[in-house]
């Protein structure tokens, strides 16, 4: 009869040991391609060419400098506010420029047209086709700021501030990319 030795006796640790190390690989993969099969189900870029690509495109529709800018969405119970500033309080150049741009997306807005950030970020975007059927239910105003400008978006419809939302989010993962003006 075999009397297990001490080094037998480490052998089902050593298998727990790899079972746990195996789970943690196999968890790790999974929630590796939950999050690619997100950004590509909502049109988020994945690839560095493609991020450069959603840079270029910013670039041809947003006039002022996105590296001299800070881009950032804040959502509120109502609605939400996005606001693009100047990082520099005396660049007036990129001040005007955020302030003509900003005051045109809302009359955009207000009529149900996205395709500014729809040209930048995809028709994919999550809450987008929501916001375009319901633009007469959503309100937006329009506000200069000392060193940009503001848009708050207001509304009753809980669907819409839903899809405000969401829009907001994707926005804000995309404009936390390098040249795409900050975010938070």
């Amino acid at each position: 009869m075999n009397t297990p030795t001490s080094t037998d006796s480490s052998r089902p640790l050593r298998r727990k040991g790899r079972r746990w190390w195996l789970a943690g690989v196999v968890a790790a993969l999974v929630l590796a391609a939950g999050g690619i099969g997100y950004a590509m189900a909502t049109g988020h870029q994945t690839a560095n060419g493609e991020a450069q690509t959603m840079v270029a495109h910013a670039a041809q529709v947003m006039p002022f400098d996105l590296n001299a800018t800070t881009h950032t969405f804040t959502k509120t119970p109502d609605g939400g506010v996005e606001q693009i500033v100047a990082n520099s309080s005396g660049d007036e150049h990129n001040v005007t420029l955020i302030q003509q741009h900003l005051s045109r997306e809302a009359d955009q807005f207000a009529q149900g047209n996205y395709s500014d950030p729809a040209a930048i970020h995809g028709t994919a975007m999550p809450g987008l086709q929501e916001l375009q059927a319901g633009a007469s239910r959503m309100q937006s105003h329009y506000e200069q700021l000392p060193t940009g400008a503001k848009i708050t978006f207001s509304s009753s419809d809980a669907v819409l501030v839903a899809a405000l939302h969401a829009w907001f989010d994707a926005q804000t993962m995309d404009h936390s990319m390098p040249g795409m003006g900050g975010g938070n």
